[in-house]
Parts: C-alpha cells; sequence; structure tokens
C-alpha cells in the first residue's frame, strides 16, 4: 500500500486553524513541505511569521470559499498527502436551518475528494478530520463507542424540530452526514483511486495555541480552549443543562499536539488507510480539567492571581468510553496526560500575557 515519501509535499486545509496550525508545525519538523490552503493571503500571514525559519517549505496557498466547485483543484496537484482539517460551518447555528448546516459540511469533504479524485495524479493518502460527534452524542448512562457507530440521534433530532434544533446538535448531525458522505464517495470510487483515505474522530481538543488568537476574552479565542480557560480560571459552568460538572459532557478529551502527531502518522503508515480511527486519550468531565489544574505542584500561569476555581466534590460519572483498539492496532500511541496538557495551557496563558 502506498504510503508518502519523506521528502514529500502535504496539503494542509485549515492550515491557520487550532489543529491545523500544530500539523503544520510537524509536517514541517519531519521535513515535509507544507503547501498551506488559507482562505485569503491575509489569512496566512501569521503561519508565515510563526515558520519563517522553514523558508520556502511552507507555501500558502489561497483557495477562497473552500464550498465553492473546484476550490481544490489546483491546490492538490503534485502533493502525495493531504490532512484535511478544515471544515466550513454556517454561522449563527441557533437559527440556521440544519440543511444548510449539513449540506456546506459535506460539500466541504466531497469538494476536496472530487478534486483529489480529477487532479491528484501525485496524491498516496488523503486524511480527514471528523469528530466523536459524529459517533455519538450526549450520555446518561454507561455507553460504548466504536469507529462504526453514527450519531443517528443527532440526525434525526434536526429532521424532527428544524431550525429548533439545538445548536449543537445541528453541527454533530452535520458531522455525522459530512462523513457519512466522505466514506459513500471513497467506497464507490475507490477501485479506481491511486489513493487512499483515512478519517479521524478526536473528542474534545485541549492545549497550547500556535495559530492567531487575541486576548482571553477576544472572539478569536474560541472552542475547546476557551471551554476550558472559562471554567478553570473563570468558575464558569460549562455544565450540559440539567447535568454537572461531574457528569458533564461525557466525553474524551486529546492533547492537540497528540493529535497533529497522529494525523502525520497516518500519511506515514500503511496500516491506516481505509481506518475510521478514534482518538481520545481518555474521557472527560469538566471536573476532570479543574482536578488536573488544582493538581500542578506549582502554577505555570504565576501572573493569574485569583485562585483556581476547585468545582464539586463526588464521584465523577465518565458515562462515554471511547473503543481506541484501532488508534493501539494501527499506531500504538502514548498521550500525554490531562495534567501535561493542563500545566502546557497555563504557561501558554503566562507567555502570552494574560491575567
Amino acid at each position: 500500500m502506498p504510503i508518502v515519501s519523506s521528502n514529500a509535499t502535504i496539503l494542509v486545509t485549515g492550515s491557520n486553524g487550532f489543529l491545523g496550525t500544530w500539523v503544520v508545525d510537524t509536517l514541517l519538523k519531519r521535513g515535509f513541505t507544507v503547501r498551506a490552503a488559507v482562505r485569503s493571503e491575509a489569512r496566512g500571514q501569521h503561519l508565515l511569521k510563526t515558520f519563517q525559519s522553514y523558508g520556502d517549505k511552507l507555501q500558502l496557498f489561497p483557495i477562497g470559499d473552500i464550498a465553492a466547485d473546484g476550490a481544490f483543484d489546483e491546490a492538490v496537484k503534485a502533493v502525495e498527502g493531504i490532512v484535511h482539517t478544515a471544515a466550513k460551518l454556517s454561522t449563527g447555528l441557533e437559527e440556521a436551518d440544519p440543511r444548510d448546516v449539513a449540506n456546506t459540511a459535506i460539500q466541504g469533504n466531497l469538494g476536496i475528494l472530487n478534486s483529489a479524485q480529477k487532479y491528484g495524479t501525485s496524491l498516496k493518502r488523503v486524511v480527514l478530520t471528523s469528530s466523536t460527534g459524529a459517533r455519538t452524542g450526549f450520555a446518561s448512562a454507561p455507553k460504548l463507542v466504536t469507529g462504526n457507530d453514527w450519531n443517528e440521534d443527532a440526525v434525526q433530532a434536526c429532521e424532527k424540530s428544524g431550525k429548533a434544533t439545538l445548536g449543537m446538535l445541528k453541527y454533530t448531525a452535520s458531522k455525522t452526514l459530512a462523513e457519512k458522505a466522505a466514506w459513500e464517495w471513497y467506497e464507490k470510487n475507490k477501485s479506481s483511486l491511486n489513493w487512499e483515505l483515512t478519517a479521524f474522530s478526536p473528542p474534545y481538543i485541549f492545549g497550547p495555541v500556535l495559530h492567531d488568537i487575541g486576548a482571553a476574552d477576544s472572539a478569536s479565542f474560541k472552542g475547546s480552549n476557551r471551554f476550558f480557560h472559562d471554567t478553570v480560571a473563570k468558575g464558569v459552568n460549562m455544565s450540559h443543562p440539567g447535568r454537572t460538572l461531574l457528569d458533564s459532557p461525557a466525553s474524551g478529551w486529546i492533547d492537540v499536539r497528540d493529535a497533529a502527531e497522529l494525523h502525520v502518522r497516518a500519511l506515514e503508515t500503511p496500516a491506516a488507510a481505509g481506518e475510521r480511527i478514534i482518538i481520545a486519550a481518555g474521557g472527560f468531565v469538566w471536573q476532570d480539567a479543574i482536578d488536573a489544574v488544582n493538581a500542578l505542584p506549582k502554577s505555570p500561569w504565576p501572573s493569574h492571581k485569583e485562585p483556581f476555581t476547585k468545582g464539586l466534590s463526588g464521584e465523577k460519572q465518565h458515562y462515554v468510553t471511547y473503543d481506541t483498539s484501532v488508534e493501539q492496532r494501527v499506531f500504538g500511541y502514548t498521550f500525554r496526560t490531562l495534567q501535561e496538557t493542563a500545566s502546557d495551557m497555563l504557561a501558554d496563558y503566562e507567555r502570552r500575557g494574560w491575567a
């Protein structure tokens, strides 16, 4: 089975995002040339600054709207690997029609696969970033989730309630339908392809930040990392309605650097071909983040003078268990601990001058 060569050019979509920037970092350190797909030249300037020491090993490739027909036609030419972390989402999820949200996500996947089929003559591996949200939704009882599961509950909720569906359910339904569409396309076309597909399902992704963000309270600091910060530093209760810090979000977690490393290894590892791989370091509820921070012998964030929240005492309920046997079979990777990740995140806040 083909794998990319050691000096190959790799296309990374979503390259200026949280995960994408770490994928770029990992690839450059490994000696690859990176073609960084960005919406515009302006969106890629932080990448050029961050990785200026690599010179022309990093190439910006503006593509405009990733959901447009043929958006990736030129970008996929003469690359051996693609890491597709980009996911265009409709804005204003709470008000959006879930069909529009899903169609946008589906087109983001099918667009790059169609371009790869037509113009990826050098291509050997496509790595798609999905989500554990495509595998399962909320859980209130013990549940084992595998890479063969699909979050049909979210899809059905959107079909039933339309625009009134919760924004998070619209998001997870779109991830479900978008990944399903990618695999259906692949199964239909793989006999004529010279490349193979791998998909990763990460849960909550935490870790220090390389991409361009502003202050802790800025709109550019968002997602899992923002939730972590606000939970431990500000005492914000990020639990789902009717749940507590001890049993919410009933998901898993992974360090962004580990997620990036595995995306790159998927380009290099023959056994990753055709696999749907859940990558998770362990189960996760918000009390885990609080406990990890409070267990540090010394805070790496001395500028923060307020005491960290203590959360709740009591037994934590990790309802969801992710089956990571495929990851262990293919990669056998050893993940960072949550305490290691938390320490590095606080040190990152200190470097940024946050108080």
